[in-house]
């Protein structure tokens, strides 16, 4: 059976997000990681698209300075569990579906990204760039991922009882105290 998210990591995509923008130039070699770890997760699952909790678990994996804004040792230890459990038991009802929050209209052009997890993407570059940085981090899709509440990220973080506007307000005191 052929999976159905092309085996290649984000920045083989053709190169270029639907802006014609390189990946190289908009991601962190943090981030352009956590989205390659996402892809090579979502394509063992069997899942159609790379979500929120993919790029969740990912980040955690691949981005120490996002792990520690997400809360202490022991949360990020039952986050990482319930996302662990994602393909063998936890999380097997999003299997065959596609991630919709609802909360942002859809956007297009993103080959193998859910619609939140190609918002949030998206969101990260901005936030990067509204803080006059290059490329967006880690934290910034850490930030992006908390800002929709109904997403699978968030859902994961709220069974791990991890506060999302907790996560959010720790991130940008990060960047005000950042010099």
């Amino acid at each position: 059976m052929q999976p159905r998210i092309p085996r290649q990591s984000a920045g083989e995509q053709g190169g270029r997000w639907p802006d014609g923008t390189d990946l190289d130039d908009r991601f962190s070699a943090e981030l352009a990681s956590a989205v390659s770890g996402a892809r090579r997760r979502a394509v063992r699952d069997g899942d159609r698209q790379i979500d929120t909790a993919h790029l969740l678990h990912s980040l955690l994996e691949c981005d120490a300075e996002a792990r520690a804004l997400l809360a202490d040792g022991p949360r990020v230890a039952r986050v990482l569990g319930y996302l662990v459990q994602r393909s063998i038991g936890y999380g097997l009802r999003w299997q065959g579906t596609v991630e919709d929050s609802g909360a942002v209209p859809v956007v297009t052009g993103v080959a193998g990204f859910s619609p939140p997890a190609a918002a949030a993407m998206e969101d990260a570059c901005a936030r990067a760039e509204r803080r006059g940085v290059a490329r967006a981090g880690g934290v910034d899709l850490l930030a992006a991922l908390v800002a929709d509440p109904r997403t699978r990220a968030v859902e994961v973080l709220a069974r791990a009882a991890v506060e999302p506007h907790t996560v959010l307000a720790r991130v940008e005191g990060h960047f005000e105290s950042a010099p």
